[in-house]
């Protein structure tokens, strides 16, 4: 069975004051570890002290970005291997805003996955599609090619112990959130995407999350489909009371 995981993506939001005083909120509240796994992703300022309040609690921490390159001469960049030192779980890469803002390729996604696999971080390896492109009715090809571009030169080993978060990108931030259908829909091809490149076994293990709009009010629903092992989640997470509503889905 493939352990839910409910992840926060707090973008550019939170101090580190801020930080503390929300894992002070969720401290002894959250779900059981061996049923669900809480983390969050906070910005490179604030994951320190995430790291340091998270201490002794079940919380993970994720990084929201990481350079490809240990080290060198990468101005403003954030190592792979600084934040495994610092104890950071996960790293979000490829998520829709670097892509779209940032102007990130699949071949530096793959290439920062390979990096925090070196490292010892796991990561979160986001995909989805555009509006525009759920209207020509291309996602099946969008997002396997994200897909295998992404997991390009990965083992069956490291791929199974992935998190891959579909998130559909007229959902973020815009209320609107994919049917629990659609996002099936979706999640099961990612998975059958990733078994036609490996096996049927590495596409069992490896965690699929849903990353458009899930909140408290959606979030049985949408864990209730076979293929979505968790959530990405934005806005939902940036609150003590609303995240742990969400980790405590199944209660």
């Amino acid at each position: 069975m493939r352990k839910p995981i409910i992840a926060g993506n707090w973008k550019l939001n939170k101090n580190p004051k801020e930080t503390a005083e929300f894992v002070a909120g969720i401290k002894g509240k959250l779900a059981d570890a061996t049923k669900v796994e809480a983390v969050i992703g906070a910005p490179a300022v604030d994951l320190q002290t995430l790291i340091d309040a998270a201490k002794g609690t079940d919380l993970k921490v994720a990084s929201e970005n990481n350079y490809f390159e240990d080290a060198g001469a990468f101005t403003g960049e954030t190592s792979p291997k600084v934040l495994a030192e610092m104890g950071v779980n996960y790293g979000i890469i490829g998520h829709s805003e670097r892509r779209e803002y940032f102007h990130e390729t699949d071949e530096d996604i793959n290439k920062k996955a390979h990096a925090l696999f070196k490292n010892g971080v796991t990561p979160i390896i986001c995909c989805g599609e555009t509006l525009e492109t759920r209207k020509a009715g291309k996602v099946d090809e969008w997002v396997s090619g994200q897909i295998k571009a992404a997991l390009k030169g990965l083992s069956a080993e490291q791929v199974a112990s992935a998190v891959i978060a579909y998130e559909p990108i007229w959902a973020i931030g815009t209320g609107e959130t994919a049917t629990p259908e659609q996002a099936q829909e979706v999640c099961h091809l990612i998975r059958e995407t990733v078994a036609g490149l490996y096996d049927q076994t590495t596409a069992e293990n490896v965690r699929i999350q849903y990353g458009g709009s899930m909140k408290p009010a959606n979030v049985k629903e949408l864990m209730a489909q076979p293929d979505i092992d968790g959530g990405l989640v934005g806005g939902a997470s940036l609150q003590p009371e609303s995240f742990l509503e969400l980790v405590h889905y199944e209660d």
